[in-house]
């Protein structure tokens, strides 16, 4: 199939996307104001793009203390947020006994034992609603965790199992295995917990593999129905990860998958881009099919990517 033929079936895949945002979402574009609460950053995988998780010698405690979350919140709250999101690794006390003993001797038996009572102090305290992204999770970790927070997030990034074979981005990643977060997606869904996920791209998956894990997403939306937005976000390499030299998705890439997202999940469907990783093209971006820009803080950074600052409030809107 030759270039202009190729360039012709985009252009119409992007008209129709951006008939069906326009038609769910109208001409508005929301975000979210809130802060972002990194609980730890020990993680027990070891993702080879990622610079949030940390060993414990490079970090002065293993986690936040509760006394900590809540100041950041009260700082959110004086700004204006709505919202605090629990960034975390998994479960890091399977890894390290650093973080096993720093949980035991404060009477807490796990990460997400901690994690229900930071929650539950940052919005008796504050008022700020939680949201929680704790990573894989059985049905009766969740539905501890739904009684202190109003929604969770998980991503699928894929369900290649291809990328968890050695060499792979999520080679030594157990809590990355693809039916394992796809199981956590239909626990939550038995639990009507609404969640937010998606994808990652570009971290070595084909199109047809987005494709794929798209479709399995929708799977369990149409099972269950308690997905509230879909993410689409580009991978950004970093320096010091293995991935640091990989190459970055292009916007043509990233904006085919968001109108495949949109024509999949339909009009309904919230369909997000961070707007911190593609500075500047935020315009291509909407009309692919995004309608949300998701969580934007005033005041703390994007702990996932330091290295992409947010856009300014004014600015974005």
């Amino acid at each position: 199939m030759n270039v202009k033929v190729l360039e012709r079936m985009d252009q119409e895949l992007f008209r129709a996307a951006e008939a069906l945002t326009l038609e769910g979402w109208g001409r508005e574009v929301t975000y979210s104001r809130k802060v972002f609460i990194p609980l730890t950053h020990l993680c027990r995988d070891v993702c080879h793009y990622c610079t949030f998780a940390k060993a414990p010698r490079s970090i002065a405690s293993p986690f936040l203390t509760i006394d900590e979350c809540v100041e950041i919140a009260r700082q959110g709250h004086a700004a204006g947020c709505k919202e605090a999101l629990f960034t975390l690794g998994d479960q890091p006390e399977l890894r390290y006994p650093v973080a096993q003993r720093w949980l035991h001797e404060r009477g807490y038996g796990s990460t997400l034992d901690y994690l229900a009572a930071a929650a539950e102090a940052v919005f008796e305290q504050t008022g700020l609603l939680p949201h929680l992204n704790p990573g894989v999770m059985g049905e009766a970790d969740i539905a501890r965790l739904r009684t202190v927070s109003v929604s969770m997030g998980l991503m699928l990034e894929t369900s290649s199992d291809r990328l968890s074979q050695k060499g792979g981005p999520h080679f030594g990643s157990p809590d990355k295995v693809p039916a394992r977060r796809l199981d956590t997606l239909r626990a939550a869904g038995k639990l009507r917990v609404p969640v937010t996920t998606g994808l990652l791209v570009g971290i070595g998956e084909t199109r047809d593999e987005r494709l794929q894990s798209l479709r399995d997403l929708r799977d369990v939306q149409e099972e269950y129905g308690h997905i509230q937005e879909i993410i689409i976000q580009n991978f950004r390499a970093k320096p010091g990860t293995r991935m640091a030299e990989a190459d970055e998705p292009s916007l043509a890439e990233h904006v085919w998958t968001i109108a495949q997202a949109r024509l999949m999940f339909g009009p309904a469907m919230s369909i997000q881009a961070p707007p911190n990783l593609r500075a500047g093209e935020l315009p291509s971006l909407i009309r692919a099919g995004v309608n949300d820009w998701g969580g934007v803080s005033p005041v703390t950074p994007d702990h996932v990517n330091p290295e992409a600052p947010w856009p300014h409030l004014d600015s974005l809107a």
